[in-house]
Parts: C-alpha cells; structure tokens; sequence
C-alpha cells in the first residue's frame, strides 16, 4: 500500500496529517486522491461507512484551493447536521498549516444570524445541509458563481431522506465549468438520476463490494417476542459490561423512549434525535465521543456523521426500515483495525429478514440465546473483581483510616472479608435476575413454513409501499400470468421503494420473461435476480401438496401484513394447520 505522500499531497497537508495520525491510505483514498488531484473529470465514488471518504474528497480540493480568492470555491453537501460538523472539523485539522484557507459549516438548529457572520469572513469551503443551503442561496449569502469543486456525500441517504428537490435546486445555481463528486454508499435508483442529469462523462470508483459489511465485523442476533424487546436490550447490555456502542431504534419517539427506561434502570446511556435542540445534541455527542456515555441510543439520521473509531457495539433495537441502512448501521463499528459487533434484536416475524440481510453483507448471521439470569451474574461478578483488581490505590488518602478498619476487620478472614464486599457490590444483580425468565423462542418450527419446493428464485422488484404494493397485489400480479398461476412464493419483504420476494426457482426463467418489463398502476416493472436459496424445510407429503393447491384456487389475497409464505393467492401457514386438522 502506497502512503499519503506517494500519493502527490503538499508538505503543508502532509505535515497536518502526520500530526493527525494518519499513515496509510484506506482503498478509497488512494484511488480517489490521486485522480482528483490530476484530473476535473467528474467522480462517481462508491465505498460503504468509515471508509475515510470525507479525506478521500476533501484533501485533493484543499491542495488546489487558491486561498489569496474569497470566493467559495468547494460546497460539500451532507445530510445531516452531525454530518456536516464533522467534515467541517476534519476539514478545519487538515489545514492547520495552509494559510488563508477558511471552512464553515452551515446547517438548520443553529441561529441563522451566527452563520452569517461566519459566511462574512468569506470561506472557500462551505459544508452545508441541504435545506439550509437553498435558504442561504435564496438570500444571497451565498454567491457560487465562482465554484469549483460541488461534493455530494452519501448522496443515498440525502435522497432516501427526500432531498431530492433541495438538490436539484441547489445543482441547478452552480456553474457548468465545476467538477462534481458524488460519494454514496450505494448507487440506487434513486441517484441514478442526480448522476444523469448533473454529471458528465463521470469516472468511477468502486472500493470492494457494494453494501458489504466490514471483516471486522461480525454479525448477532436474539430472537424474542416483541413485548421482550427491552428486556433483551439490557441483558445484552448486562452480560457486556465494557459495552461502548449505539442502539439504533426506528422513530424520535421510540429513541427518546429507551433511553429513558435505560437511564431509569441506572445504565450510561442518553438519546440522540431530530427533536433535541443542537446544543442539547452537541452536549450529548460530546459526552458519547469523550467515553462518558456508554449507551447511544439514536435514529439512523442523527447518527449520522458519528465519527468514533472504537465503538465495541452496534444494537438494532429494531431492524432499519429500508435493509440498506443495516450497512450504514453496522459500519459504525469495527473502525480503525479494531473488531466490532453487529447484534440485532428480532421477533418471530422478522426471523426471515435475517437471510436477505446475510446477502446485503455477504456474512453469516449466528444466532446467539438471550443469556440467562445465572450467565449474567457469573459475567458481572468476574467484571467486578477485574475492576477491583486493576483499581488505583490511593495510599496517601487512605493511610490514616488504615488502622481503624483493620480494628474492625479483625475478626473476619480474608474469605469472608471478600464474600461480604461483593455481595454489597453485587447483590442488585443477584437480586433482580433470581427468577428472571428465559426470554428465548424456540424459531425452528414456528418459523419454517412447509414446502414441496426444494428451493426459491430470490427476487429483488421495483416497486414497493410507495407504489402501493402489499403481498395481496404481489400474488395477484403473479397469478395474472399463467406460467406463475398457483407457484409456491416463500419469503416477501415490502419496502418503501422496492420489496424482495422467493418463489419456486424453476419458475425464475417465467418470472423474468413475464414480469420484467411490464407495467404494474402505471409504473414500470423492473426484477433483479440475486440468486437461488435452498429450502431447508421442504415436504413431500403429496396430501400437503394437493390441498395447498386447492386453497389456491379457492381463495384470493393473501394477507394483509407485509411479511408472507404461500401461495400466490393462497392462505397462510396457519390456515393450512387449520385445514389439515379439520381433515383428519
């Protein structure tokens, strides 16, 4: 691997990043600094979370700045106000030696009057949220007649987040002449036309695989009812008591929420979301990044722009409502050439997500048990001995009281010394967990849906909420075409903008002739095949077969949940139960 210098920066940023720590390149940075310090040619940059993408594009500009111009010169775009202070503040290090060259980030919560001032000392870089960029372009503090370098990043999430006409706006004010950089975790559908339409003739970089996660990281999850969620939350918590991590939940509320209870509960935690102010948010990433808070709990888009290497943990208090996320997500650890763990809480319905998550991250998932009351104390006992083990003594403070509690230790062994200081250490743990009950679910028949198909076709569809598909219009599409009328359909996921379903894989040929290209309330549609899936509880009781194919034609819908196995057309697992025992 080549080093920062090989790769044609200034003495003056080579200096900064020494004193930073920097020493080797990451992938992403030694393909793109190079191209953007000797080209103008527009760059496509895909590489997942913690990949060093803010140096990747942010140090090739600063080396060609020409500080003696007032002019904003560099406008990096990020989606979130966490997002934009940190490149603000990498930005801000690496020019430490590079005279003349000022940066300002720009963002909503924050009084509007403090970023004029900043914007009056005329910074070259200006780092900025959407929204809050169109306001100040629409009150003409911002002049970008002179730009030369607009900088996209995660672009992805700016779209997902709804954006898109911010962008649009923005991209349309600025010159022809700049060079545009677009970094993204994922090149979706949706920045296909942001690239189209603003870029041309862009080169491309890709860093290893798309939405892969990190080898140093690797991949949990408990299985439990849903009203056990909590529960489970703490006695991951309990069982890791060097826990230094996030826990991501879906909506503000639900946050704010579990951070209350595990604050409540006497565990290091606080929340972070959209609906704190920015100095309370400020107040409490302090706080996480400076280690005295062991417990973030957070939303996807406020964790946005969390820059801690060493992050132990990584919870999903909930799995993401778009799956790409869970990349994102799970990137927030293992950083730095330091391991990290994913865990994932799920209930008995989410159990099938589990697999399409295992293709997005090209990693195995292992199931671990929900630890017992008993394999927590055993935990959190030897915790606390290590602790008082690598205690400082304090010999001066403690002298004179020395005498004194040696006189009414006197009578007690050194046995019976320890047993009574950890029981006044431990017994809340001792107590609370005496009767706990086992949270675990037993997934393996409940779960497994029985089939005569010996494995699915897996199938990733264009449309999803969005375009107001269910799994009732999905089966009802399937069986609009005759080759497909009746086939066996294992798992569906509907998302916002796109869904993924199985079905029996010798029809994968008839689903992509028929299906791809047609039209589904207007909108066109488009498949992806991603490969087959054996089916572990296949069935060959020829009775099962006959009467599921009955159902099928007796019966329409399918359900109105987003998560299904069946029959296009036909009824759930539990309806075939019900029939079976009716037969017999």
């Amino acid at each position: 691997m080549s080093t920062f210098k090989d790769l044609g920066l200034s003495e003056d940023l080579l200096k900064s990043l020494t004193e930073l720590g920097f020493d080797k390149p990451t992938p992403i940075q030694e393909q793109a600094i190079p191209f953007l310090i000797s080209s103008e040619q527009d760059l496509i940059a895909l590489a997942q979370t913690g990949t060093g993408k803010t140096a990747a594009f942010s140090l090739p500009m600063i080396d060609k700045i020409n500080p003696q111009s007032k002019a904003v010169q560099a406008l990096i775009i990020a989606p979130t106000r966490e997002l934009c202070q940190q490149i603000e503040q990498d930005i801000f290090k690496f020019t430490k030696y590079m005279n003349g060259v000022q940066s300002v980030a720009i963002y909503g919560g924050e009084s509007i009057t403090h970023q004029f001032k900043r914007l009056s000392k005329s910074p070259q870089i200006i780092v900025g949220t959407p929204g809050r960029l169109v306001d100040m372009l629409n009150r003409g503090k911002i002049n970008v007649s002179g730009l030369k370098w607009l900088v996209l990043d995660e672009a992805d999430e700016m779209l997902n987040m709804g954006f898109k006409d911010e962008l649009d706006a923005i991209l349309e004010d600025t010159p022809d002449t700049k060079q545009t950089l677009l970094f993204s975790a994922t090149m979706d559908r949706n920045v296909e036309p942001i690239a189209r339409k603003y870029m041309n003739d862009a080169h491309k970089i890709e860093v290893a695989q798309r939405n892969v996660g990190s080898d140093n990281v690797t991949h949990e999850y408990y299985v439990a009812h849903a009203r056990d969620r909590y529960n489970v939350l703490k006695r991951i918590a309990d069982v890791n008591p060097n826990v230094y991590g996030i826990v991501f939940c879906r909506t503000r509320r639900e946050t704010q929420d579990v951070a209350d209870k595990l604050m409540n509960d006497h565990y290091s935690a606080d929340a972070l979301h959209g609906d704190m102010s920015q100095a309370q948010r400020n107040y409490v990433m302090e706080k996480f990044k400076k280690g005295q808070i062991q417990l973030l709990v957070a939303t996807d888009v406020a964790a946005r722009g969390i820059d801690v290497d060493n992050l132990t943990h990584v919870i999903n208090y909930n799995l993401p409502e778009q799956l790409e996320a869970y990349v994102h997500r799970s990137g927030r650890t293992g950083r730095a050439h330091n391991k990290g763990v994913a865990v994932t809480i799920v209930h008995m319905k989410e159990v099938r997500q589990i697999s399409i998550l295992e293709k997005k991250v090209g990693k195995k998932f292992e199931r671990k048990m929900v630890p017992n009351g008993a394999e927590i104390c055993e935990v959190q006992l030897l915790a606390l001995i290590d602790k008082i083990k690598e205690s400082h003594v304090n010999e001066d403070q403690i002298a004179k009281y020395l005498p004194e509690i040696m006189n009414r230790l006197s009578d007690l062994d050194k046995e019976d010394i320890i047993k009574k200081f950890v029981s006044i250490e431990f017994n809340r743990f001792l107590e609370f967990y005496k009767n706990a009950p086992d949270l675990n679910v037993q997934v393996n028949d409940s779960a497994r849906v029985e089939s005569n198909v010996k494995s699915y076709a897996c199938f990733e569809i264009n449309l999803g909420k969005n375009t107001k598909l269910g799994p009732k219009s999905l089966f009802e599409m399937l069986n609009s075409i005759p080759a497909l009328r009746g086939s066996q359909v294992g798992e569906i996921h509907i998302l916002n903008d796109k869904s993924y379903f199985e079905i029996d894989a010798t029809k994968e040929q008839d689903v992509l002739k028929f299906l791809n290209g047609s039209k589904f309330k207007g909108s066109d549609v488009e498949l992806t095949y991603l490969g087959d899936k054996k089916n572990e509880g296949a069935s060959s009781d020829r009775s099962q077969r006959r009467s599921g194919a009955r159902r099928s034609r007796n019966r329409s819908g399918g359900g109105s949940g987003d998560r299904s196995r069946n029959r296009p057309g036909g009824s759930s697992n539990g309806s075939r139960n019900r029939d079976r025992r009716r037969r017999r």
